[in-house]
């Protein structure tokens, strides 16, 4: 466990899935004052429900990262209620699916804007407000693996990735000597909810793909959500000390290596 009772945090894409996992974990370790952000209202409202119910003041804020002011508008509204952020988790994503032969610029902006530019300026305005006020902070980039290269159906997600992992790295730079670090989690297949509406939207899924999925791993599971929210919680920590500029595999598939 760590200790985040003065960690103020802002969970983009915290509604669902690995942003919600994420949110709980901070506040089932003391985080008190949190804020998540997605499009749906609905899912917001419960998120924010959950939150609270673990003893949080937790505050839903609707956004669409592909939009650079609603991105922008999440810090703000965190700091105005809550005085500052001190944490930024960048989790939302889309990942509709396209190839190189097969990508339309809509498609390929669509996931630049939510996946890359809407993380870069919401990374921005957490870090500007931060060194305003003079404190230390923390972010995490939810990258993936396709940052290496990613599937054939997968072009302009893992370009709009590939662009995170490198605007995790330059901010980390940059920021490191006003007390801001800045890493990411190159997470592999996952499980969460929107995984399974991916695997019935586009590649015709039924009911048992899961089971039948985790059958085909190594370690007979996909990732899970809770897994990665740990080591995100120690990223934000300060028991990870000076650790910043990190992208880390998260996965039981080792990028690089080949079959024998």
């Amino acid at each position: 466990m760590h200790d985040h009772r003065e960690t103020v945090a802002v969970v983009a894409g915290g509604t669902q899935g690995l942003g919600l996992a994420i949110a709980e974990r901070l506040v089932r370790e003391g985080c008190n004052r949190i804020v998540v952000a997605g499009r749906r209202q609905a899912e917001g409202a419960a998120a924010a429900g959950t939150l609270a119910a673990l003893g949080a003041e937790a505050l839903f804020v609707p956004a669409d990262m592909g939009r650079t002011a609603d991105a922008v508008a999440i810090i703000d509204a965190a700091a105005d209620r809550f005085g500052r952020v001190t944490a930024l988790v960048n989790a939302a994503a889309t990942t509709e699916r396209g190839s190189i032969l097969d990508c339309t610029a809509e498609d390929f902006d669509r996931h630049m804007g939510v996946n890359a530019r809407g993380p870069f300026f919401a990374l921005q305005r957490f870090a500007q407000r931060a060194v305003a006020a003079g404190h230390p902070a923390s972010a995490v980039n939810i990258l993936s693996m396709v940052t290496h290269c990613g599937q054939t159906c997968l072009a302009p997600y893992s370009a709009s990735k590939a662009a995170l992992a490198n605007i995790t790295r330059n901010a980390a730079h940059t920021l490191r000597h006003h007390r801001i670090r800045v890493n990411g989690v190159n997470c592999g297949w996952m499980d969460t909810p929107g995984e399974d509406a991916v695997q019935r939207r586009f590649h015709g899924a039924t009911d048992g793909w899961l089971e039948a999925a985790e059958a085909r791993q190594p370690f007979g599971m996909l990732v899970k959500p809770a897994h990665v929210a740990g080591l995100v919680s120690y990223m934000l920590s300060d028991v990870s000390g000076v650790m910043t500029g990190s992208v880390v595999d998260f996965d039981q598939n080792v990028a690089g290596a080949y079959p024998e």
